[in-house]
């Protein structure tokens, strides 16, 4: 079976075309194919597939094996693939996700892909539909206690749940430990990715990510837009931010006329392969 390793920013994925191949188990494959030093190594598997009333659709499985609805990084890799391995001749495309249909532009220099923004939809706010097991109409920086220190946790779904905490200095952050714990916190039913984010200027954010399924990644473009929605939300940064993550930049803005966050970024082939299960 061939494959494709790509990366959004240092988010790395296994992507499958499945216009011509055909993934009968895509959660065993996802543990063995994106595990590190034994397998291909990865974030997650992605597959691309047909899809009635879109140009192509999207399923995303965790290096965990499980199944996540929505990810940003990985959209923009798939307009990049998808243009440059001739399944489309168009600059605009339709993506089916599980977290909705998802739009997205490229820019393209020389024939290939140097810009990909997309529309990742407008935030859900309300805690049953995150889900988040708080009353309300939204969670704005609950109180949560977590190895005796004070979290102020904002939840956002952009497709996902993600828990927002602002704080000094992301890098100080013990993520390995506090990442799992509240991931796996009764407040959150189908768990959640959770950011640690400073403001560095209204317009500058900077973040690290505990992503559900897979651990600490170098990015994530639906926690980068759950950040930004936080941020205005909480009065902490406007509505046009630069996202800093450790692997790379992203263009964000929270569009106040149609309610959507739109996400700008690159997207780059790594190689190559042959899968022999």
């Amino acid at each position: 079976m061939r494959f494709t390793k790509m990366q959004g920013i240092g988010n790395d994925f296994v992507f499958i075309n499945c216009f011509e191949e055909d993934v009968p188990d895509p959660s065993r494959l996802a543990i063995q194919m994106c595990r590190p030093h034994y397998g291909i190594g990865a974030d997650g598997l992605v597959l691309i597939e047909p899809a009635d009333g879109a140009d192509a659709g999207m399923r995303i499985f965790n290096s965990d094996g499980s199944e996540s609805e929505m990810c940003g990084n990985a959209v923009r890799c798939i307009g990049k693939y998808m243009y440059e391995r001739g399944l489309t001749d168009k600059t605009e495309l339709s993506l089916l996700t599980k977290g909705g249909i998802r739009r997205l532009w490229m820019t393209v220099e020389d024939d290939q892909v140097a810009w990909v923004k997309v529309d990742m939809g407008s935030p859900e706010l309300s805690p049953r539909r995150i889900p988040v097991d708080l009353p309300g109409e939204m969670v704005l920086k609950h109180r949560l206690q977590m190895m005796g220190q004070t979290l102020f946790v904002t939840c956002v779904n952009m497709g996902n749940p993600h828990a927002v905490i602002f704080v000094r200095d992301p890098e100080v952050v013990d993520l390995p430990v506090l990442g799992p714990m509240i991931e796996h916190h009764p407040l959150f039913p189908r768990r959640t990715n959770v950011e640690f984010v400073r403001v560095i200027k209204r317009d500058v954010l900077q973040m690290r990510v505990w992503e559900r399924g897979a651990g600490e990644t170098l990015a994530c473009g639906t926690g980068a837009c759950a950040a930004l929605v936080a941020g205005v939300l909480t009065g902490v940064c406007d509505r046009n931010v630069q996202m800093k993550l450790s692997g790379g930049n992203l263009s964000l803005q929270w569009n106040a006329a149609d309610n959507n966050v739109y996400m700008s970024g690159d997207a780059s082939f790594v190689f190559d392969g042959y899968w022999v299960d």
